[in-house]
């Protein structure tokens, strides 16, 4: 910069130039500044940021050649002779902030090797990766003195498999007259949009790359081979007969550390394993990138037929549903009646056939009889009853059951209610005597721990020969996140849509799981227009197979445009 030009820092508002310098010396700051902009600052001395920092930051060494970098290497070298032009600097970051890749100069922002706000204070990189969607900072938003004459802007890269943030892409220049949107915002955009691109196609090359090892281990016959990267899973028929959960969960650990450490030889199985495990790694380009199990059973000469599985209603060990099972079993062995209370499709019909045991009760349901009019004339004396739908009881009805508790109270009574609508006076009544001996099920949602155990226990029997259905890590994470509004009805309907419909062989992965269920919820209230919006665009990659280009094109909009809404949309 020569003497005659004018300094970078004079085009900054004067009110945040002034306000950074009173915020350095203590002194009250102006009404107009930005709490987010002061909160990002007194993170900064709360790190112990020196603001007057001139030398560069130090930080371990990141790896050598992560996914990230080699996947953005040959974008960034065909975008860098294009900086020393417009005086820019492009940045690239891995997901602790630390320096990967760099090109161009701007002064003042070399050798930092970490842009992390407990190293060098506010800045865009670090604001990025927090909110997760483009964000730029300009001249006096940083903390250090050094940037004062620097605007950025900084686009979170994400990963192929889940959204998860991968690292960011930061492009610098000097500070001008236009700060927002910074002049070279649409280049950061395109260049991360690029690397994603350029990541998805190298996921795919390494599930080839899998499965052609997979294949080559498991040529031969009847070999018991298991292939795992951390998202996919390939299991041979007889590798399925040995596989225990156990056995799985010490493989997929072994899979998720193979890129890290060397896990040529044999893994270390829980005891009563039944089989022993040599892996060796699968490689792409010299890099690990999951491994190969093959399975060998050890001699045991009076095998044990496996236990029988639980029912789908009593299915879960998680603390919340083993304690309003424990809670309910205990209730259920006196005659008096039980209510079980919860949300819909939370399993309460289910819980209160399995708590009568062998013997058959009669149900009545309020939803399709309000009054009751129809169920208990016919209800014999001495048997078992079960009310669904307490909530739709009319007035008759509710008289009707109070009657039958008068004349009747030994009856085994299991009632189910589901809260939210408001109810009647007299409805009211019966809740509030029930509720001494009531149980509330927690919702899917609270208990999505026990999704590994429900899924093989919803799922459809399979035909013989054929392999039971599972599912990659992937998707069982897409399953986590759920809300699952309709609980464990819901997610029985999917698992049976998917299991009949279906034609890929090996686990389902998250790409055919619902829209709904592979996008995930809204990380925030949606407007009734953001919500259409949503809809609009999942529907659009769900008809172009998740193509963004060609769902971005069928809707009118530009990809740049796409990969922002759906952004906004994790925040």
């Amino acid at each position: 910069m020569t003497t005659t030009d004018p300094s970078p820092a004079a085009t900054a508002p004067p009110s945040l130039s002034t306000a950074r310098e009173r915020f350095l010396s203590g002194r009250p700051l102006p009404p107009d500044v930005p709490e987010e902009l002061i909160a990002a600052w007194r993170r900064a001395r709360f790190f112990g940021v020196p603001h007057d920092l001139e030398e560069p930051v130090a930080c371990p060494p990141p790896p050598g050649e992560s996914v990230l970098l080699g996947a953005a290497r040959p974008v960034l070298d065909r975008i860098a002779p294009a900086l020393g032009v417009d005086g820019s600097l492009l940045v690239l970051t891995d997901e602790r902030l630390r320096v990967l890749w760099t090109a161009g100069s701007v002064p003042g922002l070399g050798g930092c090797a970490v842009l992390s706000e407990q190293a060098v204070g506010n800045n865009s990189a670090a604001l990025a990766l927090r909110v997760r969607s483009r964000a730029e900072v300009h001249g006096p938003e940083h903390f250090l003195d050094r940037w004062q004459d620097v605007s950025a802007v900084s686009v979170p890269v994400l990963g192929p498999e889940g959204g998860q943030v991968l690292g960011t892409l930061t492009v610098a220049s000097r500070l001008s007259a236009a700060r927002r949107p910074h002049p070279q915002a649409a280049l950061a955009e395109a260049t991360a949009t690029a690397v994603e691109t350029e990541l998805r196609a190298r996921a795919g090359r390494g599930e080839r790359v899998l499965l052609d090892a997979y294949v080559r281990a498991a040529q031969g016959q009847n070999r018991a081979v298991v292939a795992l990267d951390g998202r996919n899973r390939l299991v041979s028929d007889a590798a399925q007969r040995l596989l225990t959960p156990e056995v799985l969960a010490v493989l997929e650990r072994t899979a998720a550390g193979a890129r890290d450490t060397d896990a040529t030889g044999f893994a270390e199985l829980p005891e009563g394993a039944g089989c022993t495990a040599h892996v060796t790694p699968v490689r792409l380009e010299g890099r690990p990138i999951g491994i190969v199990a093959a399975l060998d059973p050890l001699d045991d000469p009076a095998p044990q037929p496996p236990a029988a599985a639980p029912p789908v209603a009593l299915t879960g060990s998680s603390v919340p549903w083993r304690h309003a099972v424990g809670r309910a079993v205990e209730l259920a062995r006196s005659p008096e009646p039980l209510l079980l209370t919860g949300e819909r499709g939370t399993g309460k019909s289910a819980l209160a056939r399995e708590l009568f045991g062998p013997e058959p009760a009669q149900a009545a349901d309020a939803a399709r009889d309000p009054g009751l009019g129809q169920a208990l004339p016919v209800w014999q004396p001495g048997r078992p009853l079960l009310l669904r739908h307490a909530e739709r009881l009319a007035q008759p009805g509710v008289a009707a059951l109070n009657s039958l508790l008068d004349q009747h109270p030994d009856t085994r009574l299991m009632v189910t209610y589901t809260p939210g609508a408001p109810v009647g006076p007299c409805l009211e009544r019966l809740l509030d005597k029930l509720s001494a001996r009531s149980v509330a099920l927690p919702p899917l949602r609270e208990r999505t721990e026990d999704l590994p155990e429900l899924l093989p226990a919803l799922a459809p029997r399979t035909a013989p020969g054929q392999p039971p259905l599972t599912w990659t890590l992937d998707a069982l994470r897409a399953l986590q996140q759920y809300p699952w509004p309709g609980n464990v009805t819901e997610l029985a309907h999917v698992v049976r849509a998917l299991a009949e419909r279906r034609r890929a062989s090996g686990p389902v992965r998250r790409a055919e799981l619902p829209d709904a269920v592979r996008e995930g919820p809204a990380a925030r209230p949606l407007s009734p227009m953001e919500h259409a919006e949503r809809a609009a665009i999942l529907d659009a990659l769900r008809r172009h197979g998740g193509n963004k280009a060609r769902a971005a094109a069928a809707l009118g909009i530009g990809r740049a445009t796409l990969y922002r809404k759906l952004r906004e949309y994790r925040r």
